[in-house]
């Protein structure tokens, strides 16, 4: 993990393998020209140039703005080259905060809570991922993959959420978002994502067997794929884990369901993605 690290934040409510002390975050200062002291003519000159030069480049902005021309946005490329370094650059406490307030995110529209019990050291994909989902998400070259486990207030459920940061570009992300939607392979429990148990923790028995509802949500905005996977805290096995969208529908009378682990899973994943655009959104609006 290159400096400054990403588990750079202070120890969490309980340790966990891995956990590195936090490095101080570099900064850099942008150089500025120095005005030239020659002849002032040269500097009127200089000036009228870059006047009609921003002008040039306005206009050439806004055709491509209307005509829609992708390969003309230097924005998206910004987002993307900014989104694809969060993972070791931004401290963990702010894509994975220690508490997460849902409200109206419940069954029924029930307020929820959850909070951070622990994080994984960030981690390769082989072996973090089903090598099925892995194989799936090749075509996007995932790079990085970084986890935290929550559990809910009443610590009756534990849900793991995780960030797969990939090499893909805006259209690379965009086909794959089709994919996943066009052959249904959010739904797919061979691609289920896996767990982060986190040991003396309610979630120390929080393994494959003890899946029960997950959601799986490619990003178009940046090259990340977000998923959560949630099960019961005492460690009782499940044999029917469902996904997000049945899990949550109305009258749904499984396991999963009747529990409310589909809206844990997709509330905690909706607020860390939320998390997630908030700080591209920032990082890429102001200079670093």
């Amino acid at each position: 993990m290159s400096p400054p690290g990403f588990l750079s934040a202070p120890p969490p409510p309980y340790p966990w393998p891995g956990q590195r002390p936090e490095t101080p975050q570099e900064t850099t200062t942008r150089l500025r020209p120095v005005p030239s002291r020659h002849q002032p003519f040269r500097v009127a000159a200089a000036l009228a140039c870059v006047v009609l030069g921003l002008g040039l480049i306005g206009g050439a902005a806004t055709g491509s703005w209307l005509t829609g021309d992708s390969a003309a946005e230097p924005a998206a490329r910004d987002t993307f080259a900014t989104a694809r370094g969060l993972w070791h650059n931004v401290p963990v406490d702010t894509l994975f905060p220690r508490t997460l307030a849902g409200d109206g995110a419940g069954p029924g529209g029930a307020d929820r809570e959850w909070t951070r019990i622990g994080v994984a050291p960030d981690s390769g994909c082989a072996g973090t991922l089903d090598p099925l989902l892995l194989g799936t998400l090749r075509p996007v070259g995932c790079v990085r993959v970084l986890r935290a486990t929550y559990v809910d207030a009443t610590s009756t459920s534990v849900t793991t959420v995780g960030l797969v940061f990939t090499q893909a570009d805006a259209l690379a992300m965009d086909t794959l978002r089709t994919r996943f939607r066009d052959e249904n392979l959010g739904e797919r429990a061979d691609l289920m994502p896996r767990t982060f148990p986190v040991k003396g923790t309610v979630a120390g028995a929080f393994g494959d067997a003890q899946r029960a509802s997950w959601t799986v949500n490619v990003l178009t905005e940046a090259p990340v794929v977000v998923f959560a996977v949630s099960g019961f805290a005492d460690g009782r096995k499940v044999t029917a884990p469902q996904p997000v969208d049945k899990a949550t529908a109305k009258g749904a009378t499984t396991a999963p369901a009747q529990s409310g682990l589909g809206h844990e899973a997709k509330g905690i994943a909706d607020r860390i993605e939320r998390g997630l655009r908030k700080t591209v959104s920032a990082r890429t609006a102001t200079p670093q």
